[in-house]
């Protein structure tokens, strides 16, 4: 890993309370959070924080709460059902004609909402061994039917250069796999570890290369940020978006606007908002699906269409994604139903890709 201000990331509950994060009367359940889940706040994000807000966003999604601790009906350690797709170690393959490539179980900072904080940060594995590492190639390279390999984690962007530029070789040597898409906060947590060296080992001959960014809040997208994305962007870079709607962070027309309008300002395209997956001791940052859609029918109509994303849901248990935004054609009688109460949980009948139907969420 190179050297940035990563050796400065908050990682203990204690240095959280000595920063003005947390008060001292929480540090008790927060030690509790920390020896179950991963910690980091990076200096770049810290200095985002508004420690006078008590409801700051970009607190919220990082800071670790008590309510962490609180486990719901319906959550589940792997929420997204990727243990059933996984053939080989690191690797997921959920859809015919890519694959997930879990290269590290390391992030540059850990999201209180996470769908992988079970299986990330320390006390984990931190990356493939190199025998997994062969293993996945070799599954990659004798399934004819991959064309687009994403890599995840973690964050692949916390390998150094040199690494990625080896394995982005590794693929790009591989004739059908066409694209390599990474998937990455890396941008934000960190800008400058986007150096010119990294921007480089992104680029490889043979396969063309994406960065899809995980933010969630406009302010997120300051000045070093976009400059980060610039120096993607600006090497022949393709970028875009991944957003997860967030309960006191973006759920409101306004932030969610600012957001996307941020992204499109850094040439970035919008790309899914996701709704939020049931990973443990999460409820408390989780909408509603009925919030969500009317959220996106008000975006509709807010702004432009390039800051339109996708707003979907990973079914659980592992049937894929499934767009679930508002539905734009009403049969005529029902037109004079009455609205339901969005602020209820209503269950759902969601049909996946293959044509299947599942109930969300999975209890009540």
């Amino acid at each position: 890993m190179t050297k940035t201000s990563l050796a400065r990331t908050l990682r203990e509950p204690a240095e959280l309370v000595a920063a003005d994060l947390a008060p001292a009367t929480a540090l008790p359940a927060l030690e509790r959070v920390a020896a179950r889940y991963a910690v980091a706040i990076t200096p770049a994000l810290v200095d985002l924080i508004d420690k006078s807000d008590p409801d700051d966003p970009i607190a919220r999604q990082f800071v670790p709460t008590a309510a962490e601790l609180e486990m719901q009906p319906g959550e589940n350690a792997d929420p997204i059902g990727d243990h059933p797709h996984s053939p080989v170690s690191g690797i997921v393959h959920r859809y015919p004609d890519r694959v997930l490539f879990k290269l590290v179980h390391v992030c540059a900072v850990y999201c209180r909402f996470c769908f992988r904080r079970e299986m990330v940060g320390p006390g984990k594995e931190n990356a493939l061994s190199d025998s997994a590492y062969r293993a996945a190639i070799d599954y990659i390279r004798t399934h004819g039917e991959i064309w687009e390999v994403i890599l995840t984690g973690g964050d692949p962007l916390m390998l150094s250069p040199r690494r990625l530029s080896e394995i982005m070789a590794d693929l790009a040597g591989i004739d059908h796999v066409k694209i390599i898409r990474l998937h990455t906060r890396v941008p934000v947590a960190d800008p400058a570890r986007i150096s010119d060296d990294m921007v480089a080992a992104l680029k490889v001959e043979g396969a063309t290369t994406w960065v899809a960014l995980h933010a969630n809040h406009a302010r997120e997208l300051a000045g070093p940020a976009r400059a980060a994305c610039a120096r993607l962007v600006d090497a022949g870079i393709p970028m875009v978006s991944q957003s997860v709607l967030l309960r006191g962070v973006n759920d409101s027309v306004a932030t969610l606007s600012d957001l996307m309008r941020a992204f499109v300002e850094c040439r970035i395209k919008p790309y899914y908002l996701h709704h939020g997956d049931l990973a443990p001791g999460t409820a408390h940052l989780r909408t509603t699906l009925a919030q969500g859609q009317e959220l996106m029918r008000q975006l509709r109509g807010r702004v432009s269409g390039l800051c339109q994303p996708d707003y979907v849901i990973d079914i659980p248990g592992g049937a894929g994604k499934s767009p679930v935004g508002p539905n734009y054609v009403l049969a005529e009688q029902n037109t004079a139903a009455e609205p339901r109460d969005a602020a209820s949980e209503t269950r759902y009948r969601i049909v996946d890709y293959c044509g299947d139907v599942h109930l969300y969420p999975p209890e009540i």
